[in-house]
């Protein structure tokens, strides 16, 4: 397991500068502004909520969070990202913590909500994982998960780019949406977004996302569940 952690960790610590210049690319500024759209529509933080960011990378999505008023905690297990997150986040209600998701270091009900994003699909244990971020959400509180969809042709295309040798998406494992559903003991509620391919024009695509939305279509390529803990 150890051993398990250190690849993760040397993994992630090349990537702080490409993952956040990606979201500053073109086609990487729309995935961003769909997928933080869903995630803040499930999720609905509030001001003075105390919120789990588990597998925080770099802080692109905890700053949406941040910007809404509760107070995050961001947990995440390369330094490299989670010091990025930290220096993004300085003004803000933000505690960086050097952890993984799969052994959460908090007690029991601590926090009002969880979230994980797109963190999922580096881990093997996704059953284990919802699972501790049941554990530290107090009864009643939300839990989101979100992850890469199997049955996006992003993920094909990421699947070809993994057997030419690309090193991040050959560590990553795509579930489906109904593979999503049975990772936690209560029923919950599971969507997507991306539903506009890599190459679309920009100008296609808010036609395209609304048509996705309205169909309530499962091939998105962000892939996002959302769970109540029971009282």
């Amino acid at each position: 397991m150890q051993d398990q952690q250190n690849n993760q960790n040397r993994l992630f610590d090349k990537w702080p500068d490409r993952y956040d210049q990606w979201f500053q690319t073109p086609v990487g500024a729309l995935v961003k502004q769909y997928e933080s759209a869903l995630l803040l529509d499930l999720l609905q933080p509030r001001p003075g909520e105390r919120i789990l960011d588990a597998g925080c990378g770099t802080g692109v999505f905890t700053l949406d969070l941040l910007a809404l008023g509760p107070r995050t905690v961001g947990l995440e297990i390369s330094r490299p990202m989670l010091i990025r997150a930290r220096q993004k986040a300085k003004e803000f209600p933000f505690e960086p913590i050097a952890g993984n998701m799969m052994f959460l270091p908090f007690a029991a009900e601590v926090f009002d909500k969880t979230v994980s994003m797109t963190a999922l699909e580096f881990v093997e244990d996704a059953q284990g994982a919802v699972r501790e971020l049941f554990r530290v959400t107090r009864k009643g509180g939300t839990i989101v998960v979100t992850t890469l969809n199997s049955l996006s042709p992003w993920a094909t295309r990421r699947k070809q780019k993994a057997e030419k040798g690309h090193q991040l998406f050959k560590k990553m494992i795509f579930r489906s949406p109904d593979e999503m559903r049975r990772l936690a003991p209560v029923d919950g509620v599971v969507k997507t977004a991306i539903h506009f391919k890599k190459d679309e024009a920009p100008g296609s695509v808010p036609e395209i996302e609304k048509d996705g939305q309205k169909r309530e279509l499962s091939t998105g390529a962000f892939l996002a569940a959302r769970w109540v803990k029971p009282l």
